[in-house]
């Protein structure tokens, strides 16, 4: 029992760190831009009004949402866009068309998400280290400098791994929560009828009285819920009830006091609007806070480029996009990952964001577009999963997921508003990396139907092989092909080029699933083809570590036994030549082959040993 509850304690305290660093950062800018927009007239009123719709938004979209219901919706444990759009793609397999529907509107979703992985880091350093400004005008002109300097430190030591510092996660931003609420509780205490605002009828009664006011605002309140989305993404690491208890007892009451203790000081200084959340703070206080905010914003930054690493690794074994090199930081966990392309391209894009909008306010106005559609498409898969999934009445469901469909909608509308002033940044990523997605999918579409046309079936070919055998020599041999039951090319070439056939011969598909994990047991499927040769399917699911060596050691007792100094991989290089025709677009086909020629090797993607990797090319025209 005890050592339950210090596993509790402990996944608790990372949870804190990681899943709710990025929402405890928004502070530092939610309420400043909401004032700071213009467009609220500064009244008690509207303090009252303003604060209940923060608290409000909070309660409805993280608490009830997030909290309540999508943590509910876990895939072997797993959450996240991917694996909620697993979830209701399962549910609706038996309508292809809606399937496919659902498919592409989670893989759009997955797209928004670097998206929003580029905006977000950059506004929550940036604002971090603008608190300097509060310190002294004069050193505004260092803001960008060190903003960008801190971001290239973060972004260098990726490839380290955060085994080292991220244990620390947790605590620093226990640290952060504890003070966020210490600045807030004065500031209370000091006019306690704030905490009036709790209550909804002032959300209700500036909403009714100013529609047209509330709407516009909706796109600075978004800003309250930044990473929410972190919350599911990160269910597989600390599990439900460590994720709702970091929730209900640090995170919602530390921001709750904060925000409130804002909105305290604007009734006493309304001059304090232009950084509500640094003049808080006594003057002593401010530069330890300024580093102390720092650290808070890069942990959650930390947080999301870990979360861009596996989110693209997953995307990848879905056959989305092409194999990039991953490197994996740490022995004992394997999901600490480093991929070296998604790293310094968010980090060029980090940075193009921070020197085309110069301020926090200026980000403001690009975030909330990617965050609020994204949060619009978890909604809808939600409602498949509970209805088709989970086989609730249709009533209910339209009931549950219609009323955050509602809300989730007038936000995201209020955020259309800020396209022109920079939603469109995070939209254009969004839409860039969902082409390159649809087009590496059909394309690999393409490319196998046209291996199929020109294939051989591997039964026939095998036995007009043993009708007149070549020479057999030793060893066994591995023939990759993403088809099964066909001749692979590689095996085509090693007859013409050396005219031997090894002892055993395999030949490999590897099959990967809509599903996180597939066990050691469902992870073969063999079928002997007679002259010790077998057909071998290896089964993956999205969050499984991929290596085949250690997978095809599971043929021991089937009557192949695997010798590592004896075994060969024989690979095939397609290169891809795009041609007019009925494919894709030329633009496309000329994409497509780009990326499939940068793709990195099969070899170290699958964990092959490179000294027993033999790949022979072939030209495919499609």
């Amino acid at each position: 029992m005890q050592t339950s509850k210090s596993s509790l304690a402990a996944l608790t305290l990372g949870a804190i760190g990681v899943v709710y660093g990025d929402i405890g950062t928004s502070v530092l800018y939610a309420v400043k831009e909401v004032f700071g927009s213009g467009h609220v007239p500064f009244t008690h009123a509207n303090v009252y009004g303003v604060l209940s719709v923060l608290f409000w938004t909070l309660t409805v979209i993280v608490s009830l949402k997030y909290v309540v219901l999508v943590l509910r919706a876990d895939n072997h444990g797993e959450g996240g866009l991917i694996a909620m759009l697993a979830l209701a793609s399962q549910a609706v397999k038996d309508r292809p068309r809606l399937r496919g529907w659902l498919l592409g509107l989670g893989i759009f979703g997955t797209s928004l998400f670097y998206g929003d992985g580029v905006i977000t880091p950059a506004i929550s350093v940036l604002s971090a280290i603008e608190g300097l400004e509060v310190v002294s005008p004069h050193f505004g002109k260092a803001v960008i400098p060190l903003t960008l300097v801190v971001l290239f430190g973060l972004f260098a030591v990726q490839k380290r791994g955060t085994a080292g510092v991220g244990r620390y996660f947790g605590p620093v931003t226990l640290v952060w929560f504890s003070t966020i609420a210490a600045l807030g509780v004065p500031h209370i205490v000091g006019h306690p009828e704030i905490l009036g605002a709790l209550s909804p009828h002032h959300a209700l009664g500036f909403i009714l009285g100013n529609p047209g006011i509330s709407f516009i605002i909706l796109g600075a309140v978004v800003l309250c819920v930044t990473g929410a989305e972190a919350l599911y993404a990160d269910l597989g690491h600390f599990g439900k009830r460590p994720i709702r208890l970091a929730w209900f007892s640090v995170a919602m009451p530390a921001l709750t006091i904060n925000y409130f203790g804002q909105g305290a000081l604007l009734l006493s200084e309304p001059s304090a609007v232009k950084n509500p959340f640094y003049m808080m703070a006594p003057d002593w206080a401010l530069v330890p806070l300024v580093v102390l905010a720092t650290m808070a914003t890069v942990i959650a930054s930390q947080a999301l480029i870990t979360g861009a690493f596996s989110v693209t690794k997953q995307v990848i074994q879905l056959g989305y996009l092409p194999r990039l090199n991953i490197q994996h930081t740490s022995v004992r966990e394997t999901g600490q990952i480093y991929l070296p392309f998604v790293n310094w391209s968010l980090f060029v894009a980090i940075v193009l964001a921070v020197v085309m909008f110069r301020n926090s306010s200026n980000l403001a106005a690009a975030y909330g577009i990617a965050v609020t559609l994204d949060m619009l498409i978890t909604t809808v898969l939600t409602f498949f999963v509970i209805r088709y999934g989970w086989g609730y009445p249709l009533a209910l469901c339209v009931a549950t997921t219609g009323f955050f469909f509602v809300v989730d909608l007038a936000f995201f509308s209020s955020n259309l508003l800020k396209l022109l002033q920079g939603g469109w940044f995070p939209l254009m990523i969004g839409g860039l990396v969902f082409t390159l997605m649809m087009t590496w999918k059909r394309g690999r579409e393409l490319l196998n139907d046209k291996l199929r046309e020109d294939s051989i079936g591997l039964q026939d070919f095998l036995a007009s092989v043993q009708a007149n055998p070549p020479m057999r020599v030793d060893g066994t041999a591995v023939f990759l092909s993403a088809e099964a039951g066909v001749v692979p090319n590689a095996l085509l070439h090693n007859l013409k080029h050396n005219k031997v056939l090894h002892r055993q011969n395999l030949f490999v598909t590897v099959r990967y699933h809509e599903t996180p994990w597939i066990g050691l047991d469902q992870r073969l499927q063999v079928a002997p083809l007679g002259g010790d040769c077998w057909q071998v399917t290896v089964n993956y699911g999205f969050k499984n570590e991929l290596d085949l060596p250690s997978a095809l050691r599971l043929m021991h007792g089937r009557g192949c036994e695997l010798e590592t100094m004896s075994t060969s991989y024989f690979l095939s290089r397609d290169v891809v030549v795009p041609t007019i025709g009925s494919g894709m677009a030329p633009w496309r086909e000329k994409l497509f082959a780009q990326m499939h020629h940068n793709a990195s090797g099969v070899a170290a993607f699958l964990h092959l040993p490179s000294n027993a990797v033999v790949e022979l090319g072939s030209k495919v025209e499609i």
